[in-house]
C-alpha cells in the first residue's frame, strides 16, 4: 500500500499562509527597526545579509536551468559594494561594481570554455540585480552621515520612507486585488496580479508618499506624490520581472527561507526595483 501525499493547503484568494506571513514580516521589520533606532550602521549588516541570501537563492534557481553562477565572488563583492556605497558614495559604488564584475569573469576562467558566456552573463545580471541595486539602500542610509551623531537623521528617515511606501504598495495591491480583482494585468506572467490591485497600490502609495515626505522628511507635497507614483510603478515592474525570472527557471518560489512568503527574493523584488529612483528623487529634492 502506498501513501497518498497530502494535498496542498488551500489559502484561498490570499494565496499564502497569512499567520505565518504576518509573523515573518513582524520579525523582519523588528530587526530592521532595532538596527535603525539603536545603531544605524548595524543596518548595513541586515542589507549585507540580504544580499548574500538573495545571491544564494538566485544561484539555486539558476541551477535548474544548468546555469552555475559563482557564489563566492558574488557574495563577497556584493558585501564590499554595500560597505563602499555607505562610506564612500555613488562613484565608489560604480567602481566597486566594475571591479567585482571583472573579478567574476576572471574567476570563471578556471572552469574553462564550456558555458563561460552563459555563466558570466548570468553572474553579471545577478551582480546588477541584487548587490548593485541593493547598495542604493546604503546610499540612502548615508544621507544623514556615516556616524550615529543624530539618531533620527536624514538617512534613517529616508530608509523608513522607502520601506513604508513600498509596503504600502504591497498592502494596497493585496487588499484591492483580493476584494475587487477581476481583470488580470499580466495573466501569462502573474495570473493573480490585477488592474484593480494596481489601482489599490497606486492609491496607498500616493497617500503614503505624500504623508511621509511632508511630515517625516519636511519635504514638499508634490515630491511625496511623485515618490508614491514612482514606487507603485517600479514595485509593480519589479514584481513582474521576478515572476518572469521564476517562470523561466521553472520555480514557484526562490526558496522557503521566510515562512508564509517563500524566498527572500520574493520579498525583495519590489524593494530592489524602487530603491534607486527613490534615492535619486530624495537626494536631489529633499536632502
Amino acid at each position: 500500500m502506498t501513501d497518498t501525499p497530502a494535498p496542498a493547503k488551500d489559502h484561498g484568494r490570499a494565496g499564502r499562509n497569512l499567520p505565518a506571513a504576518f509573523a515573518s514580516a513582524f520579525v523582519l521589520l523588528a530587526a530592521i527597526a532595532t538596527s535603525l533606532v539603536f545603531w544605524k550602521t548595524a543596518f548595513l549588516l541586515v542589507v549585507a545579509a540580504a544580499v548574500v541570501v538573495a545571491v544564494w537563492e538566485l544561484h539555486q534557481g539558476m541551477l535548474a536551468k544548468g546555469i552555475d553562477v559563482p557564489e563566492q565572488p558574488l557574495m563577497v563583492g556584493g558585501v564590499v559594494m554595500v560597505v563602499v556605497a555607505y562610506f564612500f558614495g555613488a562613484a565608489a559604488l560604480v567602481t566597486a561594481t566594475a571591479v567585482t564584475a571583472l573579478a567574476i569573469m576572471l574567476w570563471l576562467l578556471r572552469r574553462g570554455v564550456q558555458g563561460y558566456v552563459g555563466n558570466a552573463t548570468a553572474a553579471v545580471f545577478t551582480l546588477v540585480y541584487v548587490p548593485f541595486l541593493g547598495s542604493f539602500v546604503a546610499l540612502l542610509l548615508a544621507e544623514g552621515g556615516t556616524t550615529d551623531v543624530e539618531r533620527w537623521d536624514d538617512g534613517v528617515r529616508g530608509i523608513i520612507v522607502f520601506i513604508l511606501v513600498t509596503i504600502a504598495s504591497d498592502i494596497g495591491g493585496y487588499v484591492a486585488g483580493v476584494l475587487f480583482g477581476r481583470h488580470p494585468m499580466a495573466p501569462v506572467i502573474s495570473p493573480k496580479k490585477s488592474w484593480e490591485g494596481f489601482a489599490g497600490s497606486a492609491l496607498f502609495c500616493v497617500v503614503a508618499g505624500w504623508l511621509l515626505v511632508v511630515y517625516l522628511l519636511d519635504g514638499r507635497a508634490w515630491v511625496g506624490v511623485v515618490l508614491g507614483l514612482i514606487a507603485v510603478v517600479m514595485a509593480t515592474l519589479g514584481d513582474l520581472c521576478e515572476s518572469v525570472i521564476k517562470r523561466d527557471l521553472g520555480v514557484k518560489d526562490m526558496s522557503s527561507v521566510i515562512p508564509g512568503h517563500g524566498g527572500l527574493m520574493d520579498r525583495l523584488d519590489s524593494l530592489l526595483a524602487t530603491i534607486a529612483p527613490i534615492w535619486l528623487l530624495l537626494h536631489y529634492t529633499v536632502f
